[in-house]
């Protein structure tokens, strides 16, 4: 009788996950292929280089303080009904974006659609558990589907942009996005699992209970910092960081005091294994956008290739993610998520040492055997490690830890684009892409140390 169920159930669950996915590729998918329209809107909207970069760093800070808050609501009230609320607001942002009449308006646009696509994996997540129970399979095969549209979409991002850009403009790269969230929001509506009982009060209760002055610091305290890490405001950088950790030192005071808190440090600091996994993640992102925005700058400067053709040369990385997650999570149903996560780093610190032939040769086959390579680790460690924050945390958290595991990957994508920018500073060249070799090498060694302390909860 359970074998009949779960093969009935397998279609309707295949769909709800497939929704959940192209819903949760929209995220990554944005935050990549803008990158090759900043030069068209340059010329449009008649800007300079430094006020051009806020259509991207809008999109970064309010993703990277909106995916907890995303998480916190869809475990307090139900992750169908916020991913729904959150891909309706991606379709409609993005139906008005291409009509905005100034640049500032479009970078407002830009946040609201990072505020929507921000509840996507989280609430993902959080139906993991209901997705896998419904199919009758191990909770890895849904969370690798859906990890395997968000990791592949962020290396596709520049190739599918290139193409919108070029085709028709960059106001493809926001009316793209309609149709995809319109069509998530009919396959999740249809066939995902229903939530259960929306919380229910009086509205004063619920606001006095959800710890707003502990969201707002927490956000305002993680897009302080990350304006200072970006620089947005030269001159203001060390100003800008000071007040973010003086923000911080008040969230994590208010957050010790205050009950039910927002995020629980208490409970964070007693989970080792999640912090270990936030901590490890971290690090893989910066190592994995050293390679993912410097080695463009690096063909495109030092090797002369066209950005079109750089697009292509970095497909590499999203085929192997493709094809490389479901082997992935075939290791991790075997032999479990710490075994697979050390062999995942060991590769990362190969592919990380093999891209030390590149300052010899920019060669086409070269390069693309290099992003091959880089494919592999960045597909293992990924799932590995999303796998590890799930059975870190108990099923009523999950919303919050996804989030700000999401957190942790835009924290390593600024870091490394910081270095980078020390790095480059002296020119774009193969002699400096070497020394970022380097560091590329001494982070993995730290995540590899990581890794090898983390132990799997015996249950959760």
């Amino acid at each position: 009788m359970g074998q009949t169920v779960a093969v009935s159930n397998s279609p309707r669950t295949g769909l709800a996950i497939a929704g959940l996915s192209l819903g949760t590729a929209l995220n990554p998918l944005n935050s990549s292929m803008i990158a090759v329209a900043l030069v068209v809107l340059q010329a449009d909207f008649r800007l300079d280089v430094a006020t051009v970069t806020w259509v991207v760093t809008s999109f970064y800070l309010t993703s990277a303080a909106g995916q907890p808050l995303m998480g916190k609501l869809a475990d307090r009230f139900g992750p169908r009904r916020l991913f729904l609320l959150g891909m309706v607001l991606v379709a409609a942002t993005c139906a008005f974006a291409p009509f905005a009449p100034n640049f500032a308006l479009l970078c407002v646009a830009r946040a609201f659609m990072a505020l929507g696509t921000a509840s996507a994996y989280p609430s993902a997540v959080v139906m993991v558990a209901a997705l896998a129970k419904q199919a009758n399979v191990p909770s890895t095969r849904p969370l690798g589907r859906i990890q395997m549209a968000n990791t592949s979409a962020a290396a596709v991002g520049p190739v599918v942009g290139g193409l919108l850009v070029s085709l028709v403009g960059w106001e493809a790269l926001f009316l793209i996005n309609v149709p995809l969230a319109l069509a998530s929001i009919l396959i999740v509506r249809r066939f995902a699992p229903a939530d259960g009982e929306r919380e229910r009060g009086k509205v004063a209760d619920l606001v006095r209970d959800s710890d707003l002055p502990g969201i707002g610091a927490f956000i305002g305290a993680l897009t302080l910092v990350m304006m200072a890490l970006l620089n947005v405001l030269p001159g203001y950088r060390w100003w800008l960081l000071g007040a973010g950790v003086v923000l911080a030192v008040l969230f994590a005071v208010r957050e010790l005091r205050f009950s039910p808190p927002f995020l629980d440090l208490r409970l964070l600091g007693r989970n080792r294994p999640l912090l270990l996994v936030y901590l490890g993640f971290v690090l893989f992102s910066g190592v994995y956008y050293f390679a993912f925005f410097g080695l463009p700058q690096l063909l495109q400067t030092a090797g002369g290739y066209d950005p079109g053709v750089v697009g292509l040369l970095m497909l590499p990385l999203a085929a192997i993610s493709v094809v490389g997650t479901p082997a992935a999570v075939k290791g991790i149903d075997r032999f479990g998520v710490r075994r697979v996560l050390i062999a995942g780093v060991v590769l990362l610190l190969v592919a990380s040492g093999a891209m030390w032939l590149l300052t010899a040769s920019l060669a086409v086959p070269l390069v693309l055997a290099m992003t091959a390579l880089l494919g592999v680790p960045y597909c293992v460690v990924s799932i590995a490690s999303s796998q590890g924050m799930y059975s870190s945390t108990r099923l009523e958290e999950r919303g919050v830890a996804a989030g700000i595991y999401q957190t942790c990957r835009y924290l390593g994508a600024i870091t490394a684009t910081v270095l980078i920018g020390i790095f480059y500073g002296t020119g774009v060249n193969q002699a400096n892409w070497g020394l970022m070799v380097f560091v590329m090498l001494g982070l993995g060694a730290v995540v590899l140390l990581v890794s090898l302390a983390w132990r799997e909860p015996r249950t959760r």
